[in-house]
């Protein structure tokens, strides 16, 4: 069954979330450092999509608090067009705003190093990306099954 998977895109982190084969949870998935070269990076969503049967990428837009797009917003969009391109997979932009917070809020009692939290905030946000993704997705099926 297919599988929706979530990326919180950084300067050189993402976080990974992936749903289970009914789309109902979201569970952490890792951390990817990007690597130099974009052919490895692209290669490797590449070869994920096709091992993880996945059939929607939601990845997480920039947006500032005023709704408004800067700089990173437009390295977002751009990565978005690639991995399209390579992996053959629709991406949907997904508003990320309060995200992270979130994310810090649910690592408030974690006990590992800076670089260990910092590589589960990233796994978290991503996390909350694609549970708000599930969440709209259900209310959206529910909505059209209520007017059928």
């Amino acid at each position: 069954m297919p599988r929706v998977l979530a990326i919180d895109y950084g300067d050189r982190h993402l976080g990974l979330a992936l749903s289970d084969p009914l789309e109902i949870t979201a569970q952490p998935f890792g951390s990817y450092t990007l690597k130099a070269s974009l052919a490895d990076n692209l290669k490797f969503f590449s070869d994920l999509v096709k091992e993880k049967n996945v059939e929607e990428i939601i990845l997480g837009l920039p947006i500032r608090m005023d709704g408004s797009e800067g700089s990173r917003a437009e390295l977002t969009r751009k990565f978005a067009r690639q991995l399209e391109e390579a992996t053959g997979q629709k991406v949907i932009l997904w508003d990320e705003r309060l995200t992270t917070k979130e994310a810090l809020k649910r690592l408030d009692s974690f006990k590992g190093s800076f670089r260990e939290k910092k590589a589960k905030e990233d796994e978290q946000a991503a996390v909350i990306i694609l549970e708000t993704y599930l969440e709209k997705k259900r209310y959206h099926a529910d909505q059209s099954e209520e007017n059928s």
